[in-house]
């Protein structure tokens, strides 16, 4: 990870994106439905970590874009340099009346590995490592008691530490249009996901 003050100066101006979902037909940025939840991911690539969600039941929308770096509005040439901090990353919307954000969670854990540090499979950087950046104190709670919960499993399949970061999301900056929902423009698209084939215990987000 770059420091800070080494990080590149980026730009004032946000990216232009769609204005609506390629699929879901719902729009990508805010403001967003009465009551609807919101969660990044970094899972590696983002081109397939974005169709897991949206095809996911109860997600609102989803958007592909950037977060946990330094560079305002990076571009995705500035974020491959690994000179931006930022990782590659999915923005979910969910409806917690149809879905749970422990189905969230379960999505997350069994569709990449999270042990790889800044790696998923032969994508190697900082830009693929895996996180999870919360939008609330009972989200972070319910992340740290999955990791806990998940790391056990892992174990037992022979698998090593948990590398994923829990933070507080700060700010998610969109990526490049072409970018958005791209495996349903080009179907037959690069997808470097896999998971480890470790089932991630149901039940796991229990709050007071």
């Amino acid at each position: 990870m770059p420091a800070p003050e080494s990080a590149l100066p980026g730009r004032a101006e946000s990216m232009a994106v769609p204005e609506a979902h390629e699929v879901l037909a719902t729009p990508i940025t805010p403001p967003f439905a009465a009551g609807s939840e919101r969660i990044v991911f970094g899972m590696g690539c983002f081109w397939g970590a974005e169709r897991i969600f949206w095809q996911a039941p109860g997600v609102v929308t989803t958007a592909a874009g950037y977060a946990g770096g330094y560079t305002p509005n990076p571009t995705y040439e500035e974020v491959c340099s690994g000179l931006t901090g930022h990782n590659e990353v999915v923005l979910v919307v969910f409806d917690p009346t149809e879905t749970t954000f422990d189905n969230m969670l379960k999505l997350f854990w069994e569709n990449h590995d999270p042990t790889q540090g800044m790696r998923q499979g032969n994508d190697i950087g900082t830009q693929y490592r895996s996180g999870i950046y919360v939008s609330s104190d009972n989200q972070r709670r319910q992340a740290e008691d999955s990791r806990v919960e998940f790391q056990a499993e892992l174990q037992k399949a022979g698998y090593g530490a948990i590398s994923t970061e829990i933070l507080d999301e700060d700010d998610f900056f969109y990526a490049e249009h072409y970018h958005q929902q791209y495996l349903h423009k080009v179907p037959n698209g690069y997808c470097g996901l896999g998971g480890t084939g470790v089932t991630c215990p149901s039940g796991i987000a229990i709050t007071d």
